[in-house]
């Protein structure tokens, strides 16, 4: 058993690409992932679960097909299962991730920003 805490702002500093989520800690089936992001994301969605954005440091949005949500420093949204959307900042936010191991990061859609899974910092 390891009693060390997880530094976020220690792991964050181990990355530099965006987009990349990368795994910190698991609870149950869920991972814990920190992401870098700036720019646009793909449109996609999750089918099969939920997926949680809580925000660290910066600002993000994350744009629907009939709408967005704006977040900042200290806020989080959950994004219901089956639902598609697209995050995006303009300038670079640190975000947490909290979803179910195995989700790929652009969902069934395969591409350039489609990340590597299960890769722990």
């Amino acid at each position: 058993m390891d009693y060390q805490p997880i530094n976020l702002r220690e792991k964050l500093s181990k990355f530099s690409e965006q987009w990349s989520p990368k795994i910190i800690g698991e609870m149950n089936d869920y991972q814990f992932k920190l992401v870098k992001v700036v720019g646009n994301f793909v449109w996609h969605d999750h089918k099969e679960t939920d997926e949680v954005f809580i925000v660290l440091d910066g600002e993000m949005a994350i744009a629907f097909r009939d709408g967005e949500v704006k977040l900042s420093k200290g806020e989080m949204y959950v994004v219901p299962k089956g639902v598609e959307h697209k995050p995006y900042a303009d300038k670079e936010c640190h975000v947490m991730l909290v979803e179910p191991k195995g989700v790929v990061n652009t969902g069934e859609v395969q591409g350039e920003l489609t990340a590597e899974n299960d890769v722990w910092i």
